[in-house]
């Protein structure tokens, strides 16, 4: 058979994706990206541990990171993305900071980010400084999570966890949603941010925006924005506010104009 006329492959690029052992979401970091991007993941090495800050400090050493950046330089990316959020938040900023250092070092000054590096760019550019927090972690790492983003001026307005020390992957999104609608208070926060890599969220990002008529942001959405920026290209994904500025726009809804009617004409809000 003759396939000349194919005139393919397309030429790719590549993102260096290094997660921990338990991450179990592949495919729906691979519905952000872009057709002419290739993802090249690795896992660090297995440890007997559930979900924890003992965790997450275990799969973000330095010496692991490195050897999974090693391990992937062969395919020559273009960036590399550490996908896990506590493992990235537990050390506080300046460890997240040492982190891209370390991955940058092992792999050649490449371009390097993190999941909770990712997610404060990520409230930089929608210019956040209110946000309400949705985890399937434990109280300790919800705390954790909370302290990282206070570190970088933004407040915590609301707060849902789940506790949970397994099997992340199989939380349904009627949970996540639920957690979501506990979490953001009507008016109180300027966007919410759902935590951990190994949460499905691809799919309720576009419904909560439109129920909450806040950004919401996801662990997963946040890693992945980042690492293409870094290459120069975008993300893609259906109406979320971070990768479409036409989505920031949140229409005034019927009772809302309502209501600025009623102000006016008791002459409140006047100057």
């Amino acid at each position: 058979m003759d396939v000349s006329f194919l005139g393919g492959p397309r030429p790719q690029r590549g993102v260096a994706v290094v997660a921990p052992f338990d991450f179990a979401l592949d495919r729906e970091l691979w519905r952000w990206v872009p057709d002419e991007v290739s993802l090249h993941l690795t896992r660090t090495p297995f440890v007997p541990v559930e979900v924890s800050l003992d965790l997450a400090r275990l799969v973000s050493e330095h010496e692991t990171l490195g050897e999974a950046v090693r391990a992937l330089s062969a395919v020559a990316p273009e960036v590399v993305a550490y996908a896990c959020t506590s493992g990235s938040f537990v050390g506080g900023i300046a460890g997240e900071r040492a982190m891209c250092a370390a991955m940058s070092g092992a792999g050649d000054a490449l371009p390097s980010v993190t999941t909770s590096g990712a997610l404060l760019e990520a409230l930089e550019e929608l210019r956040i400084r209110r946000v309400a927090l949705v985890t399937p972690y434990t109280v300790s790492v919800t705390r954790a999570l909370e302290r990282y983003v206070a570190e970088a001026g933004i407040r915590v307005t609301g707060c849902s966890f789940m506790g949970l020390t397994r099997r992340i992957w199989q939380v349904p999104y009627r949970d996540v949603v639920a957690m979501a609608r506990r979490a953001a208070r009507p008016g109180a926060a300027d966007a919410l941010f759902i935590s951990c890599t190994n949460l499905p969220t691809y799919d309720v990002i576009p419904q909560l925006e439109a129920e909450l008529r806040i950004p919401v942001l996801s662990a997963n959405q946040v890693t992945m924005w980042a690492a293409l920026r870094r290459m120069g290209t975008r993300a893609v994904g259906p109406y979320q506010a971070l990768l479409d500025e036409a989505a920031r726009a949140w229409p005034v809804l019927p009772e809302e104009a309502q209501g600025h009617q009623d102000h006016q004409e008791h002459g409140e809000g006047l100057t």
